[in-house]
């Protein structure tokens, strides 16, 4: 399936899955909320990547890229949280 019926299917998922993350938003999950937003989000990102930056027809070096980009978010990810994790550690003069 190509042409516009898959960009309009594609269209209606991603609003639809955009429903589903201001729902989830309001529901009371406790520590479940950001990972089933960040699993949410991450299938949007999915869905854009294989469609609309047309992935799913490439192979090879493209392939890579995405990889590689994937892997540079998740270090930029780790090192956000281990700084986040660590803040209050230290003890600060004059309080």
């Amino acid at each position: 399936m190509s042409g516009p019926r898959l960009y309009l299917l594609v269209l209606v998922a991603l609003l639809g899955l955009t429903g589903l993350t201001i729902y989830v938003s309001y529901l009371d999950i406790g520590p479940f909320s950001a990972p089933v937003a960040f699993t949410i989000a991450a299938t949007k990102a999915l869905l854009v990547m294989l469609v609309f930056m047309h992935l799913k027809e490439s192979h090879g070096v493209l392939w890579l890229a995405a990889l590689a980009g994937f892997f540079w978010l998740g270090i930029l990810v780790v090192l956000t949280m281990s700084d986040v994790a660590t803040r209050g550690v230290l003890p600060i003069p004059g309080k």
